[in-house]
C-alpha cells in the first residue's frame, strides 16, 4: 500500500491517477498517525514553500514524515514535495524545511542565465540521469519530462540523480538513501514519468 500524504497543498487527482494507472494500491492520508502503515510514501505538492511547511506542521505531517523517512521504507517528493525534503528555501524569506536531503532550495538565477528566458521553468525538458538509480531503470540517459517550478535545490553532487539545462544546469533530481525527490511532474509526463512512478511502486 501506498500513502500519498494529504496536507491541503495542490490538485491531487492526477497524482491518484497516475499510480492507480500502473496498477498501485494507492490511498490518499491526512493522518500522521497512520503514515506507518504504509509500505512506501509519496509527497506531493504545488504552491509555495512557506506554506506547505505550516500546512505540514498544523497536525504534526512534517514529523510523521520524518518519522516514515528514518523507518527505511521509501518516500518519494514530487515537484514542491521534493523541495520540502532540503533542509531550507529562500522563496519569501528563509524557510526551514524538512532536513531529510542535505541543501537548499533557491530561486531561479537569471542574471547567470546563458540566454534569456522565462521564469517559471514551464514546460517539457530533458532530465539527464546522473547516476544509477532504480527510480530510473529502462529509462535512457537523458529524457522529457514536464516542468513547472520558479526554485530549484542546490544540492552537493553526491545526491543528484538527476540534472536539467534551463539557463544554467540545475539538479532536478535526489536520492539519499531510501529518501528520492524529483522536480518534474512524472504524472503529467506520459510514458517517462509513468515508468518513473511504475519503478517507485516496485521499490
Amino acid at each position: 500500500m501506498i500513502g500519498i500524504v494529504d496536507y491541503n497543498m495542490g490538485n491531487l487527482a492526477s497524482v491518484i491517477n497516475a499510480f492507480k494507472k500502473v496498477g498501485a494500491d494507492v490511498r490518499l492520508e491526512g493522518n500522521p498517525a497512520k503514515l506507518d502503515q504504509y509500505d512506501k510514501l509519496i509527497l506531493p505538492g504545488v504552491g509555495a514553500f512557506g506554506d506547505a511547511m505550516e500546512h505540514l506542521k498544523e497536525n504534526g505531517m512534517d514529523k510523521a514524515v520524518k518519522e516514515f523517512a528514518a523507518s527505511g521504507k521509501p518516500l518519494l517528493g514530487i515537484c514542491l514535495g521534493m523541495q520540502l525534503l532540503f533542509e531550507s528555501s529562500e522563496e519569501f524569506g528563509n524557510t526551514e524545511g524538512l532536513g531529510l536531503m542535505p541543501g537548499k532550495v533557491v530561486a531561479f538565477d537569471e542574471s547567470k542565465f546563458d540566454h534569456p528566458q522565462k521564469v517559471p521553468h514551464m514546460g517539457w525538458n530533458e532530465l539527464f540521469i546522473q547516476k544509477d538509480t532504480p527510480i530510473f531503470k529502462g529509462l535512457p540517459k537523458e529524457f522529457y519530462l514536464y516542468f513547472v517550478h520558479s526554485f530549484h535545490a542546490v544540492c552537493d553532487d553526491t545526491y543528484a540523480i538527476g540534472k536539467t539545462h534551463y539557463g544554467y544546469e540545475f539538479v532536478s533530481a535526489v536520492q539519499n538513501r531510501n529518501i528520492y525527490g524529483i522536480q518534474p511532474h512524472p504524472e503529467k509526463s506520459h510514458e517517462n514519468g509513468l515508468k518513473i512512478i511504475e519503478n517507485f511502486t516496485k521499490l
